[in-house]
């Protein structure tokens, strides 16, 4: 069986390089980064977008990718608003290394928040699925909560708020590159670090992982990351996934090597990219970047399972 998907996770590793006209390399800053809930649009590829207006056109509609260390736009925004040059970068998918170019944008609001003065890379609307990406360079000091039974999105500063009611497993967090790992899950009783990447349709694991556990191939799966090269993997059901003594069962998952694991030193260590396939299972879910914690609101009859074994009860929570 074969299968294609939308993969996320990128990221610039290398500054402008070139322009065809000199640019000072921009500053970036917030402005009003109060809360703001938005309705969210759902794509053909299960992903949600959101809508953004640039330089005070549009609205546009954007993925927020917590997988992405940049903010990027399509060729097609670039040529319509007429946007400058602002050298090359290179761009890390998970299939591929690609030099990009990069445009210049003052202002990007979505909701009450603005992220400005900024560099993008221009992608390929075909291999974005949507009219841009918020990467992470625009959500850090900000909580983003996914709540997949309304279908809105809520962003906003965590520095003056620390609302935490409601979810019942909050995970601590460490930052790398921008993104949040989380660094003590448990897939079939292996230690793994998850990231989550709320730009990818389904989840991929390494092939480190994949020999740890020892899964039996069962299909081909192939990826097609923003750049727009496919990387060929293998997909296997796996027993167990565990975050803070959640357990997820029967998780299918994909396996590959790529060069957005490597680019985190990740290589040889077990990893998973958690994707919006396995995140939609949860009623909420919240990537507070400024506090570096992932929130998890799940189902009444699991929230009370997991009441339950706090106060003693040994059976581990499943869904």
């Amino acid at each position: 069986m074969k299968a294609r998907f939308l993969a996320g996770l990128m990221g610039i590793l290398a500054t402008p390089v070139a322009a065809e006209t000199p640019v000072p390399l921009p500053s970036t800053g917030f402005v009003d980064p109060s809360a703001e809930t938005i309705t969210l649009q759902e794509e053909g590829n299960r992903r949600l977008t959101l809508p953004v207006m640039i330089d005070g056109s549009g609205p546009y509609a954007f993925l927020i990718d917590t997988g992405s260390q940049a903010t990027a736009i399509t060729h097609e925004i670039r040529s319509s608003l007429a946007l400058a040059p602002a050298g090359t970068a290179l761009l890390v998918g998970m299939a591929s290394r690609r030099e990009v170019d990069l445009a210049s944008v003052a202002r990007i609001d979505f909701g009450t928040n603005s992220f400005t003065n900024f560099s993008a890379p221009v992608l390929a609307r075909e291999h974005v699925g949507a009219d841009g990406i918020i990467g992470l360079d625009a959500l850090q000091d900000l909580r983003v909560l996914l709540d997949f039974r309304q279908q809105t999105i809520t962003v906003e500063d965590t520095s003056t708020k620390n609302n935490s009611s409601g979810f019942e497993i909050i995970v601590r967090a460490h930052q790398k590159l921008g993104q949040l790992l989380i660094t003590d899950a448990l897939v079939e009783g292996v230690r793994t670090t998850v990231i989550i990447d709320t730009g990818a349709q389904a989840s991929l694991g390494n092939n480190a992982l994949r020999d740890r556990i020892k899964t039996k191939r069962a299909s081909e799966i192939t990826t097609t990351d923003v750049n727009g090269v496919d990387l060929i993997g293998q997909v296997a059901v796996v027993r167990s996934l565990v975050i803070e003594g959640l357990a997820l069962t029967n998780v299918p998952l994909a396996f590959a090597d790529t060069p957005a694991f490597a680019a985190l030193g990740l290589e040889d260590k077990p990893v998973l990219s958690l994707g919006m396939q396995h995140l939609a299972l949860f009623d909420r879910v919240a990537i507070d970047f400024g506090r570096q914690r992932v929130l998890f609101d799940v189902p009444r009859d699991v929230a009370r399972a997991i009441r339950d074994a706090k106060r003693g009860n040994v059976i581990k929570p499943r869904f």
